[in-house]
């Protein structure tokens, strides 16, 4: 593409960030629809945040994405943000409307928009949710509406319960949050329809770790897990040993992205060249 005085631009700050896959899925996206615009990262330490959030707002930046450690304290510098990411407590996707910056999160709707695709139903069915941070949370709040239960397994209860009770009273779905032992994910998972690992456990390096044993999966549930590097988990590799429905993270953390793009642009990405791009890129770094 040319770039001229009119292409928009486009960014994910972070720290680190080398590690993101953003500018390859979104400056697909743009190119295969035409559009005039750019999207880099930038590394952004903590105590740079507030001028670099005023320096988007200066430069014009069309709209950014912004992701660890800065999800939640990026909050105080938006003039808006929408009510799904103040029910989360984070921030993922910000969009610049005239120098007016909105804080979005699409990380949950991200997880759900793949479950989708995949075929799973939720309506009615019980879903176990392992972890209860920043993760865990974004999915509950837009999974919890569309299921009949939702159990929250975490190492420290506290943090279960805390996230349970923050959806209770705003669903109707029931929410109970629990601590997280070998006890309570076999007895949760022995009628469980969906078991989502929303932990960084089994994420490369330690790619041979997971939570769950192999006998604790049973035939007709789903088993998705949010980590996308290395593309087959331990989790993943168990679940299809036990013939069982097996989800990666790439699809969410594509469809995270498609829907912040949606938010710059009203235009609909090309999620599929967006997976490959992903997948591939993954491949050649593990090897």
């Amino acid at each position: 593409m040319d770039i001229s005085s009119d292409t928009k631009l486009y960014a994910v700050i972070g720290d680190p960030i080398e590690h993101s896959f953003s500018p390859l899925m979104q400056n697909i996206a743009f190119q295969r629809l035409g559009l005039n615009s750019v999207y880099l990262a930038f590394r952004v330490r903590s105590q740079d945040l507030e001028s670099a959030i005023a320096g988007m707002r200066s430069l014009g930046v069309s709209g950014f994405n912004v992701t660890v450690p800065h999800k939640v304290s990026v909050m105080r510098y938006l003039d808006r943000v929408d009510r799904l990411a103040v029910d989360i407590g984070a921030v993922n996707t910000v969009v610049n409307e005239g120098g007016t910056l909105i804080g979005y999160n699409t990380d949950g709707e991200g997880a759900l928009a793949a479950l989708r695709e995949e075929g799973v139903e939720l309506k009615g069915r019980k879903v176990v949710l392992l972890g209860a941070g920043g993760a865990a949370k974004a999915l509950a709040f837009s999974i919890a509406p569309a299921v009949g239960k939702l159990i929250i397994l975490n190492r420290t209860e506290s943090k279960a319960r805390d996230l349970a009770s923050s959806l209770k009273g705003r669903l109707s779905s029931a929410v109970e949050g629990r601590k997280l032992t070998e006890t309570s994910l076999r007895n949760e998972l022995a009628d469980a329809d969906v078991l989502i690992n929303a932990t960084s456990v089994g994420m490369y390096p330690k790619a041979d770790e997971t939570l769950v044993k192999r006998e604790f999966l049973h035939r007709g549930m789903t088993v998705f897990d949010i980590v996308y590097n290395p593309l087959m988990t331990r989790l993943l590799k168990e679940a299809e040993a036990a013939s069982v429905h097996a989800m990666g993270g790439v699809k969410m953390l594509v469809y995270q992205g498609a829907l912040a793009f949606e938010l710059w642009t009203g235009r609909k990405p090309p999620v599929d060249e967006m997976c490959e791009a992903v997948e591939n890129a993954l491949r050649r770094r593990t090897g």
